[in-house]
């Protein structure tokens, strides 16, 4: 079964949908991109996956069992982590201190996730006792997915993880949310960087105003002259 499996999702906000009917599912191993234009419903998808806005209508299945309108809280214990696109480290605190905040289910096992975390994202090594706040946005992004990696989670939802940063930090980002897909993590993520990132990913989801436009393989989203023409820029 799907690791993820998301299916006829509604939901928005204030009683108004601005998703109408998604579908997606993704196995463990795989890196699974949402792209799409502004106003798609892009980023709220990833927040009704992670319980943060309620599903009106259709399911989201976790490992086979309905994980809908459950609190971030819980979701995290079933061993999801969500990484936001803003205000996503606490600036006043040190590098390591960041980390440590995300292992607090697993407090035991914080020695052995800061060695992990420090593998995955060498650069952070050096800056552990520095302020998140001094570090570089492309750094601060590791902070962030260091922190939600600290938990182990199994599914790791990432929203515009390149959002902002130059294009080498992009493609570092990206180097590294391979390798954690390769350690075992699965991975879905939205990006505006849309040729980058489905150019890694095993999936990809085009929304529309809220609904399925195309779903096919990375690659094949990229060979394909409609998708290129309407969603990537030519």
């Amino acid at each position: 079964m799907p690791l993820l499996d998301a299916r006829d999702v509604h939901g928005g906000y204030g009683g108004m949908n601005i998703l109408n009917g998604v579908n997606m599912a993704i196995e463990a191993d795989e890196i699974g991109v949402i792209v799409g234009p502004n106003g798609a419903g892009k980023s709220t998808m990833l927040k009704a996956v992670f319980g943060l806005l309620t599903v009106t209508q259709g399911e989201i299945l976790l490992r086979g069992e309905p994980i809908h309108n459950l609190p971030p809280n819980k979701l995290v214990q079933q061993g999801m982590g969500f990484v936001p696109q803003e205000k996503n480290v606490f600036p006043s605190l040190t590098v390591k201190e960041n980390l440590e905040m995300g292992a607090f289910l697993k407090p035991q096992n914080v020695k052995r996730m800061l060695k992990r975390i420090y593998d995955f994202f060498p650069p952070l090594y050096d800056k552990r006792h520095q302020p998140a706040g001094e570090l570089s946005g492309g750094q601060r992004q590791m902070v962030a997915m260091g922190r939600a990696l600290m938990a182990e989670p199994s599914l790791l939802l990432l929203d515009e993880p390149t959002a902002g940063l130059s294009p080498l930090y992009m493609n570092e980002i990206f180097e590294q949310v391979k390798q954690i897909n390769a350690a075992g993590v699965g991975i879905l993520m939205v990006e505006q960087n849309a040729k980058q990132a489905l150019a890694i990913a095993d999936k990809g989801f085009v929304l529309a105003a809220g609904q399925n436009r195309f779903t096919d393989t990375g690659a094949a989203l990229l060979a394909d002259p409609e998708v290129a023409r309407s969603f990537l820029g030519g």
